[in-house]
C-alpha cells in the first residue's frame, strides 16, 4: 500500500517527454493539464479542479469539480490523492509558464511534505523536500542543489565536490546551488528546517 505511486501532471509547461506510464498505479490531471493527456491519446484514471481551463471530458473519465478558489488545483489533486491512500506522488508539469504558478506549487509541497512523497520532475531535472537524512543514488556527475526554505540547520553532506560540514543555509544570504556529485551515491542530513534538493539530469538523459 505505501509503495502504490501516483502520476500528477499540472498545468504548466508541457514536458518534452513523459514517464512510462505503465509503472503508476494511478493517473491524475489537473485542471487543463487533461488537454496534454487527451493529445497524446492518453486516458487518465482522474481529473480535478476548477475547470477554468479544459475542454469536454469523455463522461468515462472520473471528474471532480472542486470550484473553491481559496485552494489551488494542485492542493486538490494532492487532497483527493491522498484521500485514495496514495502517498507517493511524480508530479509533472509544475514549473514554466507564469512564476507565481511555479512558487505556489512550490508553496504547496511545503505544506505537503510530510504527509506525501512529492518529487517534481521537468526537462532539467527533479526536485523535492528532503527528509533530514537522505541518500540519492546514481548521481555522479549530477548537479546537485540544496535550496532552504528559509533557513536549514547543520547541513552535512558527502559525496559533493563541495561539502557541507554541520553548516547553516539562509535563503536570502547563502545557498548551495550548482554543486557536483563526485561519486555515484550523496548522503545529505540536516537538523532542522525545510530543504528542497534539486538533481539536475545528465544531458540526453530520459526521466529517471
Amino acid at each position: 500500500m505505501k509503495n502504490r505511486k501516483a502520476f500528477l501532471l499540472l498545468n504548466g509547461d508541457e514536458p518534452s517527454l513523459l514517464p512510462n506510464l505503465g509503472g503508476y498505479q494511478f493517473v491524475c490531471a489537473a485542471d487543463g493539464a487533461y488537454n496534454v493527456l487527451k493529445s497524446k491519446d492518453i486516458v487518465p484514471d482522474l481529473v480535478v479542479g476548477d475547470f477554468d481551463s479544459i475542454g469536454a471530458v469523455p463522461p468515462a473519465i472520473e471528474c471532480v469539480h472542486k470550484p473553491d478558489q481559496n485552494l489551488t488545483d494542485f492542493d486538490k489533486a494532492l487532497t483527493l490523492l491522498k484521500e485514495r491512500g496514495f502517498l507517493n506522488i511524480d508530479v509533472y508539469g509544475a514549473s514554466g509558464k507564469e512564476h507565481d504558478h511555479f512558487l505556489g506549487n512550490i508553496s504547496t509541497a511545503i505544506q505537503w511534505k510530510d504527509l506525501l512523497n512529492i518529487t517534481f520532475f521537468d526537462d532539467f531535472g527533479s526536485y523535492f523536500f528532503s527528509k533530514k537524512i537522505l541518500e540519492l543514488t546514481a548521481v555522479k556527475d549530477k548537479t546537485i542543489s540544496l535550496i532552504p526554505f528559509p533557513i536549514v540547520h547543520k547541513i552535512f553532506t558527502k559525496g559533493l565536490a563541495y561539502p557541507l560540514q554541520e553548516e547553516t543555509l539562509t535563503f536570502g544570504k547563502r545557498i548551495g546551488t550548482r554543486n557536483k556529485a563526485i561519486e555515484d551515491k550523496v548522503h545529505i542530513s540536516y537538523e532542522s528546517g525545510d530543504l528542497l534538493i534539486y538533481v539536475g539530469r545528465l544531458k540526453n538523459h530520459c526521466f529517471e
